[in-house]
């Protein structure tokens, strides 16, 4: 592929036909979150619901825990503005809403392994049974597929969203990973679904991964808010219900690939954390500093380098997802951004093992390690 063909002017056509139906929610979502955002931070301070130094966290002082209400506000009020007035759209703001509310419990006073668990599934159950958020088919090579009976597609439909609350609830463990992350993930989606001409998933996934940035702003390392367990489990219940929708729409082959794929690390990560707990005898939903962002830290990485090795990894395997949805070219470009987010940590543990590498526009893109 030459430049002039990633240039011409189809390509071009194609990128702003995928794109500019999600740019305004994007741009909605991440403005009402930043504005949300300092709202949130009195209130956790107000009610007390901020994660303190100590246990298996990291961070220093005390830390306002409610970013997650904040990002739910950016992304109800783009909803209010662009999707549908349907029982599907009703169904994810009432989802995504019940899952912050109650997880602001867990984020005060700390629920139960087991109570956590029937949240999860009773959100996952409401969604797929009342609002009818279900994988009803697997699309195959060739153009054929295999339709699900009712009691298979209510049980792969739970297990999916249930899989997605618990995979952003373990990846939030560093400053900046869990929404950096979704936010990739849900541009994925945009695209795939672009690609399809699905415009409210485009633009549901726009207002996703615009208040994630928005969040991002006060979240990158070093955090001054948190998005706690009621954030992660409204990010991982509404991209899990985003990417349902767009599989519900048209029967594509490997329709959720793309948003697998892209999430194939911390789903891997998520899946060694249950069995390597079972081994032991723990709660699946017991916390440890395990996971492969801890490791990594372990390793000799700072929560910004830690962000940006797996912002990397997951936009280079969102991007080889899109192949599947005609976005080849997508791919040369997330490659260069993920050498040049690679290089930038390379050279930093370099600099700190005392090799000089003569980089100095890498460093700047380096502070000082986060809080958390």
């Amino acid at each position: 592929m030459t430049s002039g063909d990633f240039f011409s002017e189809t390509a071009l056509n194609n990128l702003t036909e995928h794109l500019l139906p999600g740019l305004w929610p994007f741009l909605i979502a991440l403005i009402v979150t930043a504005i949300a955002v300092p709202f949130g931070i009195v209130l956790s301070r107000r009610y007390h619901v901020v994660a303190e130094p100590g246990g298996r966290h990291a961070h220093a002082n005390p830390t306002p825990m409610l970013g997650g209400l904040a990002m739910w506000i950016g992304f109800a009020i783009t909803m209010a503005v662009f999707a549908p007035r349907n029982l599907q759209t009703l169904g994810l703001l009432v989802v995504s809403g019940l899952a912050t509310g109650l997880l602001i419990i867990d984020d005060r006073w700390s629920m139960r392994p087991f109570a956590k668990l029937a949240v999860q599934v009773a959100l996952a159950l409401l969604a797929v049974v009342v609002f009818n958020y279900q994988i009803r088919f697997v699309g195959l090579p060739g153009g054929h597929t295999i339709e699900f009976a009712l009691p298979v597609a209510v049980a792969v439909s739970v297990f999916w969203l249930v899989g997605l609350q618990n995979t952003v609830n373990f990846l939030d463990g560093a400053d900046g990973l869990a929404a950096g992350v979704v936010a990739i993930v849900a541009m994925v989606l945009l695209l795939a679904a672009g690609q399809q001409k699905q415009l409210n998933v485009v633009q549901l996934s726009g207002a996703l991964a615009g208040c994630c940035v928005g969040f991002l702003l006060f979240n990158f390392p070093p955090a001054r808010v948190f998005m706690g367990d009621s954030g992660a489990h409204f990010l991982g219940v509404a991209l899990g219900m985003i990417s349902i929708l767009g599989v519900a729409k048209v029967a594509v082959g490997f329709a959720l690939a793309a948003p697998v794929i892209a999430l194939a690390v911390p789903i891997a990560d998520t899946g060694w954390a249950i069995l390597r707990r079972g081994r032991i005898g723990a709660s699946v939903a017991t916390p440890d500093r395990l996971h492969l962002h801890h490791r990594l830290q372990s390793f000799g990485l700072d929560p910004r380098q830690t962000c940006y090795v797996f912002y990397a990894a997951s936009a280079l395997l969102g991007a080889l997802g899109l192949t599947l949805f005609g976005h080849g070219r997508i791919l040369a470009v997330v490659v260069v951004a993920a050498a040049v987010l690679t290089s930038t940590v390379v050279a930093d543990l370099l600099l700190h093992t005392g090799w000089r590498v003569p980089a100095p526009w890498l460093r700047r893109l380096l502070n000082a390690p986060g809080s958390r």
